[in-house]
């Protein structure tokens, strides 16, 4: 087992706690960990461009001029690729799937390595005695700053046992600051995340849904 310390939420050190090696203590894969963004990232894309092609585009279908004695080659229509205002061709349709997948076995390992990582860098804090806080803004300012003023971003990642609307509702408006369940954790946001928080029941919800 690994050990740590579990901070009050003044900043003191109150105790220590002992982490699973088996998340804290992972191989560290930054190939496995890149994948795991990649996958993540496409999954948030949506398929919104869409081109008119030459059938969709609202121009006359007459001749624009006459077909013989011009010299010009002998175009039929106005929608035509080649020309101003017309279709365009091989464009997006508004149809695209992004969607990818990661096997669950990758998945898991992909969010140990970034966890491990963090560990190892000290961006990992063990917090107690959040949820008895009063559900304010400037209360959960306070609190998140105390640690967040000796690093060198401003940004974290406050992990949760299950959604808590009382601190959700604290925390939403701090800038830098993402609140999430255990239950919905990724790779992408604990390497994007900057420092990251974990509660001790989210440290024990997050061991028990790992070894599901």
């Amino acid at each position: 087992m690994i050990t740590t310390s579990v901070y009050d939420t003044t900043g003191k050190v109150m105790g220590k706690v002992n982490l699973p090696k088996i998340v804290f203590g992972a191989k560290i894969s930054p190939a496995l960990m890149t994948q795991a963004v990649r996958v993540y990232l496409s999954n948030q894309r949506k398929a919104h461009p869409k081109a008119k092609t030459r059938g969709e585009v609202d121009l006359t279908k007459a001749k624009w001029f006459r077909q013989k004695g011009t010299g010009r080659a002998r175009h039929g229509a106005r929608s035509a690729p080649i020309f101003v205002g017309g279709g365009v061709a091989h464009g997006p349709r508004g149809n695209q799937n992004w969607k990818k997948t990661l096997p669950g076995k990758m998945r898991k390992q992909a969010l140990v390595s970034a966890l491990t990582s963090k560990f190892k860098d000290d961006q990992v804090i063990i917090i107690n005695g959040l949820e008895k806080t009063g559900g304010k803004t400037k209360e959960m300012a306070k609190i998140i700053g105390a640690f967040l003023n000796k690093k060198a971003t401003r940004k974290a990642l406050l992990v949760l046992p299950k959604s808590i609307e009382k601190i959700i509702r604290a925390g939403r408006n701090i800038p830098g600051l993402i609140i999430r369940p255990v239950s919905v954790l990724n790779t992408y946001e604990i390497l994007n995340g900057g420092t990251i928080f974990f509660t001790k029941d989210s440290l024990a919800e997050f061991e028990k849904i790992f070894k599901k």
